[in-house]
């Protein structure tokens, strides 16, 4: 990947602050019109709510403000406006329950998620620490991963073995797996990208890995289709094997890895679903979802048939928040949280979430190419297409684009498993991204030298080639300045000529 070339940044903190204020209004907005709508008066812990969520944001931008002070300004802000997008909407569906107690939970997640992005914020001042856990995280995600098929340990909700029980708490441990999994893709493949772009033979113009750099993609392949078999959880799957070819492809720029990545993983997915049953349902709901057989069994369509429906009734307006009917459909705060905005927000409000989601996804890829180490971006590559391809699964399973899947729209669905990870991605993108925009000692075209980066510890060279420094001019040598009488002094700086030959030599000797 491309280094942009180095610029002047200010740090951006003030324009935080203010988007931060649009954010938190937004988020209050559609809590108030919520509760107008439903019960036609504020609720009475409406401002004690709204101060949690103020106090939240403005401790966060305070420790961005002092610990990473050049980090991006546009991230925080778009990303505290759907946390609190999120929380409205989950308080409307209590409200349709007759049960507040999700919206307070979420609230407190979130406290939870922000403390610890704080955290860590505070303890890794630089992101390029991570990689000398290389293969430390790939441990970890595998253990993660292989946690709930662990008898006693783990447990299966409606089919699905992804959830872990501690103390009372159920977690899904795949979502911080995927952090870990992020951490070793970028670590490996930037110590092999030269052999995996560059060895192996040419077959009908793909370029094929030799079989000796074959073995990690193996592991990845397995790791994923065992993952959709055993845990019985298709979205893990896809999320896995996706950040890896697409890690792959940001290293190496060969398009036959997304090739040679999307064919295996066609071919294992077909296999297990003429092999598993769970499997084949996945696909029979998503294909047939209309049919009233596939519609009335168990498990059927109904769920992403009502989800459907809902979409429709909003139209392109939507009914209004407060005016729908969102809790028809099961999971209406988690799963299927996406058809419940859209119902009430209408296709335009659903586009401007999106949107939002886009802005995040794009701040984090502009990170990647503004970082100047290679370890740097490709973890910002990857954890940003983890947030595009989570929403792009969770979205075309509910419109039933691809097979629906068991994952949650980031930051707007309800669980913690889910927020806690992808409030530890916004604080590795934010340390990345204040790396970014630190003023680099290279100097930048046709402008000053800017201050130096001043970090202590900095061993790993920068990769990207630096700016040429024009070499500083070389005197001219002094010139003698001719005799004032005519005749050859005896000063340092006389220039007597040498002669060639003997008859020079005589005629020097007659003029002295």
């Amino acid at each position: 990947m491309a280094t942009v070339e180095p610029s002047q940044t200010a740090p951006g903190r003030g324009r935080e602050l203010l988007l931060l204020v649009f954010a938190i209004a937004v988020g209050m907005g559609a809590y108030a019109q919520v509760s107008l709508a439903v019960t036609e008066e504020l609720p009475a812990d409406f401002y004690l709510h709204c101060g949690a969520l103020v106090l939240l944001a403005a401790v966060l931008h305070l420790i961005v403000r002092f610990v990473a002070p050049y980090a991006d300004p546009v991230l925080l802000p778009v990303v505290v406006a759907l946390n609190g997008i999120g929380l409205a909407m989950i308080y409307r569906i209590d409200l349709a329950k007759g049960d507040s107690s999700l919206a307070t939970k979420q609230l407190g997640l979130t406290a939870l998620g922000v403390v610890v992005a704080a955290v860590l914020l505070v303890l890794l001042r630089d992101h390029r620490f991570l990689r000398r856990f290389t293969y430390t995280a790939m441990i970890a995600a595998l253990v993660l991963i292989l946690l709930p098929l662990v008898p006693g340990l783990g447990t299966s909700i409606y089919g699905a073995r992804i959830w872990i029980n501690l103390g009372g708490f159920s977690f899904q441990p795949a979502e911080l797996a995927k952090i870990a999994l992020a951490i070793f893709f970028a670590g490996y493949l930037v110590t092999n990208r030269d052999t995996l772009a560059l060895a192996g033979p040419r077959v009908a113009g793909l370029q094929l890995p030799r079989l000796r750099d074959f073995g990690p993609i193996l592991v990845v392949w397995a790791v994923s289709i065992a993952v959709l078999v055993l845990e019985r959880d298709l979205g893990t799957s896809l999320l896995f094997f996706g950040l890896f070819v697409a890690v792959l492809y940001v290293a190496t720029e060969r398009v036959s890895w997304i090739i040679i990545g999307l064919m295996m993983f066609a071919g294992g997915a077909v296999l297990a679903a003429k092999s598993f049953s769970h499997v084949a349902a996945r696909f029979t709901i998503w294909l047939d979802a209309m049919d009233p057989e596939v519609y009335s069994a168990l498990p059927g369509s109904e769920q992403l048939v009502k989800g459907l429906f809902g979409l429709a009734s909003g139209g392109l307006l939507g009914t209004g928040l407060g005016h729908g009917h969102p809790t028809l459909v099961v999971f209406s705060e988690s799963d299927f949280i996406t058809t419940s905005l859209g119902e009430e927000l209408g296709l335009t409000g659903l586009l401007a979430i999106l949107v939002m989601y886009g802005v995040v996804v794009q701040r984090g890829f502009r990170i990647a190419v503004g970082v100047r180490d290679g370890f740097g971006k490709l973890l910002a590559s990857g954890l940003a297409f983890v947030l595009v391809w989570q929403v792009f699964v969770v979205v075309g399973g509910v419109t039933r684009v691809i097979p629906l899947t068991g994952l949650t729209m980031p930051f707007l669905a309800y669980g913690g498993s889910s927020l806690l990870a992808n409030w530890l991605i916004v604080a590795l993108l934010l340390r990345i991204s204040d790396n970014a925009r630190r003023p680099t000692p290279l100097p930048v075209r046709g402008a000053s030298p800017v201050s130096m980066h001043d970090d202590v510890g900095d061993e790993e060279p920068d990769d990207a080639v630096p700016f040429p420094v024009p070499a500083p001019p070389v005197p001219a040598p002094p010139v003698p300045a001719p005799p004032a009488d005519g005749h050859p002094g005896t000063d340092a700086t006389e220039v007597v000529p040498v002669p060639r030959t003997a008859e020079d030599a005589d005629r020097t000797e007659e003029g002295r």
